[in-house]
C-alpha cells in the first residue's frame, strides 16, 4: 500500500460478514466449484445405479421410474445445467491458460460463457421438462 493511503473499515454485524465483495471472477469460481461437486455427485449416483442393474433389478427398475417423474426430470435438468455451465467456464479458463492476454477481458469472456448457455441451456431444459407439461393436461 502507499505511504498514506487508508484501509477500508471492516464491516461490523452480520451483514457485514456475508456480503458479498467480490466480481465476476469470484462468482465464476464459485459456480466453477459448484457445478463440478454437482457434476462429481451425479457420478457417484451413476455408479451406484449401475451397479444396481445387476446386484437389484427392480431396484433399480425402481429408480428408472423415479428418474422419468416430474422431480427426476427436474434432477436431469440441472445436472444438464451444471455439466453445461462447468463445461462453458472451463473452456473460458483453458482459452485464458493458452492466451494470457485475454485475462484482460475475462468479463467479456464470462457474460460470452452466460449467453451461450442461456441461448441453448433453455431450448435444452424445455426438451427435457416438456413431458412434465404433456403429463398436467
Amino acid at each position: 500500500m502507499a505511504r498514506g493511503s487508508t484501509l477500508p473499515a471492516p464491516r461490523r454485524g452480520l451483514r457485514g460478514a456475508i456480503a458479498y465483495r467480490g466480481g465476476e471472477g469470484m462468482l465464476a469460481w464459485a459456480f466453477h466449484r459448484i457445478s463440478g461437486i454437482a457434476v462429481w455427485s451425479f457420478l457417484v449416483l451413476h455408479v451406484i445405479d449401475i451397479f444396481l442393474v445387476g446386484a437389484n433389478p427392480e431396484a433399480y427398475d425402481h429408480l428408472l421410474q423415479f428418474y422419468s417423474s416430474p422431480p427426476g426430470r427436474v434432477m436431469e435438468t440441472l445436472l444438464g445445467a451444471a455439466l453445461f455451465y462447468h463445461a462453458l467456464n472451463g473452456m473460458r479458463i483453458v482459452v485464458m491458460d493458452l492466451w494470457p492476454a485475454l485475462t484482460a477481458y475475462h468479463r467479456q469472456l464470462w457474460r460470452i460463457v452466460w449467453v451461450t448457455f442461456f441461448a441453448l441451456g433453455l431450448p435444452g431444459a424445455y426438451i427435457i421438462l416438456k413431458p412434465i407439461w404433456e403429463l398436467a393436461k
